[in-house]
């Protein structure tokens, strides 16, 4: 049984749209922990492949991505950039153009 900050989570996560990024403690604060960023990232390692999440999606809060080389940065970055999402200097995602604001469109599960 999954607690209601994970089925929240799992709900953010999942409606995130191609072509925007949304960072792991928005996703905690929308599913109702604002300090949750950590669970977030758990969440995101061990759901992930079970409920087909697209966690490439999912940054932290400065725009970059929290994977190390040779651990999953790769993939995540070519993923992104497949959506047309596109890196500055040094490796960081502008916001301003990319973030995901729109969770008032959300679809519930």
């Amino acid at each position: 049984m999954l607690t209601p900050f994970t089925q929240k989570a799992l709900c953010v996560i999942q409606n995130i749209p191609e072509g925007k990024v949304m960072t792991y403690g928005r996703v905690a604060a929308l599913a109702g922990k604002p300090n949750g960023a950590r669970q977030v990232s758990r969440l995101l390692h061990s759901m992930s492949k079970k409920y087909d999440l697209p966690w490439h999606r999912v940054v932290n809060s400065k725009g970059k991505i929290s994977l190390k080389p040779s651990h999953g940065y790769e993939l995540q970055k070519a993923l992104l950039e497949s959506e047309d999402i596109k890196f500055s200097k040094p490796d960081t995602i502008n916001f301003k153009c990319y973030l995901w604001n729109d969770s008032a469109s959300m679809k519930r599960p």
